[in-house]
């Protein structure tokens, strides 16, 4: 029995120390939830192409989220149970994603189907302060997507194939700021392709 919740402390120490979403996305502590929106403005048009709806839990993590497509179907839906993420599909399988905490400022987050499928998996590595430092895809494409900061603030993220090798680099600036700080409009630009696109944050706070 004493084995037994030690090894349910331990579990319950990982999930603790998971990182948080608001700290990960450069997010004030207080953001209670936020709509974001994705446009595409490449060709002088300006032209949705998803909309999410975010509720944070108290310390951080996302309780629950929606992602819809231009027309309001939903794409998506995520809900954080004890142990995992569960995240829902119109068209398909819901995903099981266990999040499990590695060394070196990392976390591994695999997705299942209920029949032990695995869907896709990511190593994310962290800086000492929760944000993003890169993500690499473990399961389908073994891309790395690395993100550059300046005064805490991010603004390029280079992508690399399998080899190492530049994919693309996208630069990223924000446009404009609430008083907490929070980008509340941010644009993205591919070096590679050219293509633009303007996000959108409509936060609230406690």
């Amino acid at each position: 029995m004493r084995v037994l919740y030690v090894i349910l402390f331990i579990l319950f120490l990982q999930a603790c120390t998971t990182k948080k979403y608001t700290k990960a996305h450069l997010l004030p502590e207080d953001i209670k939830s936020a709509t974001e929106e994705i446009y595409d403005t490449s060709n002088n048009q300006k032209k949705l192409l998803h909309k999410k709806e975010l509720t944070f839990t108290k310390n951080g993590r996302i309780k629950y989220s929606k992602t819809f497509d231009s027309n309001g179907n939903l794409l998506q839906e995520t809900e954080k149970k004890l142990w995992f993420t569960v995240e829902r599909y119109p068209d398909k399988d819901s995903y099981y994603c266990k999040t499990r905490w590695k060394p070196n400022q990392r976390e591994r987050i695999s997705c299942y189907t209920k029949k032990q499928y695995k869907q896709n998996e990511s190593i994310y590595h962290y800086n000492k302060n929760g944000s993003i430092d890169k993500i690499a895809d473990n399961f389908e494409t073994f891309n790395t997507r690395q993100f550059h900061y300046s005064n805490n603030e991010l603004y390029k993220i280079v992508i690399t194939g399998k080899d190492n090798k530049p994919i693309d680099e996208l630069s990223i600036s924000c446009i404009e700021k609430d008083k907490k700080g929070n980008c509340l409009k941010q644009t993205k630009i591919s070096n590679k392709t050219g293509k633009n696109q303007e996000i959108l944050i409509f936060p609230k706070y406690d």
